[in-house]
């Protein structure tokens, strides 16, 4: 293989995953068309779509690390890690719907098997049981903003 070539197949696989993603609209992973639903804004908060991260609990492991990123065509990306249990990240796709209930959200997996409620806060996501309509104390996303220019170090 002539040498000139080796450097261009080294940079495939990154060109690739850039390449991937470069229809996406900002830093979240959009899938589908933006939806033109004024009237269900009109009634929820405006800053919603973002980056959200947690550590949840869990009874047999030693957390959960929540990602999750909301995206303004009202899909969704849900990714988390049961750590000290196991390095695997588990990743779920879906869509999410606005509730009766003032900022509350509903999302759905794409296989419809799994339901995750969410009261919108000010840059944070609470966790809502469906059956009770009560707020979890424990089970708490907080957004980060992923435009914001990184902290400068100090070396």
């Amino acid at each position: 293989m002539p040498a000139y070539k080796k450097p261009i197949i080294k940079l495939l696989p990154l060109v690739f995953f850039i390449a991937s993603f470069a229809g996406y609209s900002h830093a979240v992973f959009a899938e589908t068309a933006p939806t033109d639903d004024h009237e269900a804004h009109a009634q929820h908060p405006q800053n919603w779509p973002g980056i959200y991260y947690g550590f949840l609990p869990c009874a047999d492991c030693g957390g959960i690390k929540t990602t999750l990123a909301l995206n303004a065509n009202h899909t969704y990306i849900l990714m988390t890690q049961n750590v000290g249990k196991s390095i695997r990240e588990f990743t779920e796709k879906g869509k999410f719907t606005w509730t009766d209930q003032k900022n509350v959200m509903v999302l759905t997996s794409r296989d419809g098997k799994n339901t995750h409620h969410y009261y919108v806060g000010d840059d944070q996501l609470v966790a809502v049981d469906p059956a009770t309509g009560k707020h979890s104390d424990t089970h708490i996303l907080n957004r980060k903003d992923v435009l914001a220019k990184p902290p400068k170090h100090l070396h």
